[in-house]
C-alpha cells in the first residue's frame, strides 16, 4: 500500500463494478488508482450483503494494485485473517463495533496496515485520542449499506477537523472518504482534507473507467 505524500488518490470500489468482467473492469487502473476497496457487508451490521474473501484473492490475481477491506460487519473478527490470507493489505473495521481497537490491533498483528470508520453521525471525539495507532481514518459521508447515495455536505467540516488532529500526530496516516464522490464532490472532499477519495459508481458507470480515475486524480493533485 502506498504511504500519504499531499497528493489525493482515488480508491475504485468494486462494488459497483461488473463481477461478470472484473479483470476487464479493473484494465488499465495501474499508475491511476491509488489501490482497490473492497466494501464487504454481512447483512447485519449494514442492512446489505456483499462478498467474501474469495473474490479478493480473485481480485489479487487479477490486478497488482494494492487492497484495502472495509468490513461493514457485525463481528470483524471473523473476517480479518480471511481477507490477510486473500491478499488485503489494508482493513478497515467500524468504530462502532464492540472490539473496534482489539481487532486493529489484530490487523496489525498479522502485518497489514489497519483503518477505523466512522459514520455519519459518530462523532469525531470516539478515536481522536488514538489517531497514531491507525494507518487510515475512514469518514462516511453517507449512512454505509449501499452504493450510488448523495454525498452529505455536513461530512465537509468533519473533513476538515480530521485533517486537522492527523497533521498533529505527526504520523502518514491517510484521511479516506466514502460516500457520494464523484467528479463534482471529490474537490470539495479534498479542499477540506480527504486524500483518498473512494468511487464506485462514479469510476465504473464510464464507458472507460480508467482514463476517468487518470483525468480526475490529474486534476485533483494540480488543485
Amino acid at each position: 500500500m502506498p504511504v500519504p505524500r499531499g497528493r489525493p488518490l482515488i480508491i475504485p470500489s468494486v462494488l459497483s463494478a461488473d463481477f461478470g468482467c472484473l479483470r476487464e473492469s479493473l484494465k488499465g487502473m495501474s499508475g491511476k488508482a491509488g489501490w482497490i476497496h473492497l466494501d464487504i457487508m454481512d447483512g447485519h451490521f449494514v442492512p446489505n450483503l456483499s462478498f467474501g474473501p474469495h473474490i479478493a484473492a480473485c481480485l489479487r490475481k487479477a490486478t497488482a494494485l494494492g487492497m484495502d477491506a472495509h468490513l461493514m460487519v457485525r463481528d470483524p473478527g471473523l473476517f480479518i485473517k480471511p481477507f490477510a490470507d486473500a491478499g488485503v493489505g489494508l482493513i478497515t473495521v467500524h468504530a462502532e463495533i464492540r472490539g473496534a481497537w482489539e481487532c486493529v490491533r489484530k490487523i496489525k498483528a498479522l502485518g497489514l496496515k489497519a483503518g477505523l470508520s466512522l459514520r455519519p453521525r459518530t462523532p469525531l471525539s470516539r478515536v481522536l485520542s488514538r489517531l497514531k495507532e491507525l494507518d487510515l481514518l475512514l469518514l462516511m459521508s453517507v449512512e454505509p449499506g449501499f452504493g450510488g447515495q448523495a454525498f452529505m455536505p455536513e461530512a465537509l467540516p468533519r473533513i476538515s477537523e480530521a485533517r486537522r488532529a492527523i497533521a498533529k500526530t505527526g504520523r502518514p496516516i491517510w484521511l479516506q472518504v466514502d460516500g457520494g464522490i464523484n467528479d463534482r464532490t471529490a474537490p470539495l472532499a479534498v479542499k477540506a482534507g480527504a486524500d483518498a477519495l473512494v468511487m464506485g459508481s462514479a469510476v465504473f458507470s464510464r464507458s472507460d473507467p480508467a482514463g476517468f480515475v487518470g483525468k480526475l486524480t490529474k486534476d485533483l493533485q494540480r488543485g
